[in-house]
């Protein structure tokens, strides 16, 4: 029988973090059916998973639904589904099948007893994002072109999903989330944007973070590993940062439910890393 879980990402405290569904069985549902059962969930994504035919210890296919569709790749869910496989068959490495490529979940047992999960993005790209993109973005958002910090231009970050990097020069522009949801919504599916990721550099290793996800019906994600993952690549891309680094975000704060993401630039061109802890939330089956 088919199993679904629920847990909440990037926390310890069922009431922090960003929940999301887990599905793990034989056989792959039909995508009407994935569809249905990640409306049925609500969280922002909801992960499937199965056995990838291979024979490969620990080797599963998995696909991504939010509420209104399929999504690429989420890094919320990946964490998690690394966690609840590790809680059925202990910890080890599990090699998971996207839409786009491999992505590796390294899942240990720290020295407090918990579960902590690192994911390894695919292969990340970085580009310029485009002035009519940005000035639409702004709109929709309300936020002005001077209210960005010069430092950290806008881009368009990939590891796995494209995120929109738009960086705030204070935290004050960052603390207010009041945007134009069926406006940024449109624009994003015109772009291809699975978030709009803002974020305020609040030190030099570590980042504030707030994430826009109105196609996936949600106003904003309290946890995004996969733009945390964009956003490795994006300061290597810029030379903010040179490998081996490390940095962190806290995101989900200022919507009250407060998640911590570690991200890893482990070299000059491959994958990023990003970790985190997840908890289990009633209603599991």
């Amino acid at each position: 029988m088919p199993e679904l879980v629920r847990l909440a990402a990037f926390t310890l405290d069922p009431a922090g973090g960003n929940p999301a569904g887990v599905w793990i069985g034989s056989a792959m549902p039909a995508a009407a059916e994935m569809q249905r059962i990640a409306a049925q969930v609500g969280y922002s994504e909801t992960a499937f998973l199965v056995p990838d035919g291979t024979g490969r210890p620990g080797a599963y296919r998995v696909r991504y639904f939010s509420p209104a569709a399929e999504v690429p790749f989420c890094g919320h869910a990946t964490i998690a589904s690394g966690i609840a496989l590790a809680e059925r068959t202990g910890p080890a490495r599990f090699l998971l099948t996207t839409n786009d490529g491999l992505v590796t979940v390294d899942v240990e047992s720290s020295s407090d007893g918990h579960l902590r999960a690192s994911l390894t993005s695919v292969r990340p790209r970085v580009r310029e994002a485009g002035s009519d993109l940005v000035a639409a973005a702004l709109a929709a958002l309300r936020w002005r072109q001077d209210e960005l910090d010069t430092a950290l231009p806008p881009a368009v970050g990939y590891a796995g999903a494209d995120h929109l990097i738009l960086a705030a020069a204070a935290y004050e522009r960052l603390r207010t989330l009041d945007y134009d949801f069926e406006r940024l919504r449109s624009i994003m599916l015109a772009a291809d944007l699975t978030t709009v990721q803002l974020v305020w550099r609040e030190a030099a290793d570590h980042f504030r973070a707030r994430d826009p996800f109105p196609v996936g019906n949600v106003v904003e994600d309290p946890a995004t590993g996969a733009a945390a993952a964009a956003l490795g690549a994006y300061l290597r891309w810029l030379g903010v940062l040179r490998p081996p680094a490390r940095f962190t975000i806290s995101q989900g704060v200022e919507m009250g439910r407060p998640s911590f993401i570690e991200v890893e630039v482990p070299d000059a061109s491959g994958g990023i890393r990003v970790s985190g802890t997840a908890v289990t939330l009633s209603g599991s089956t």
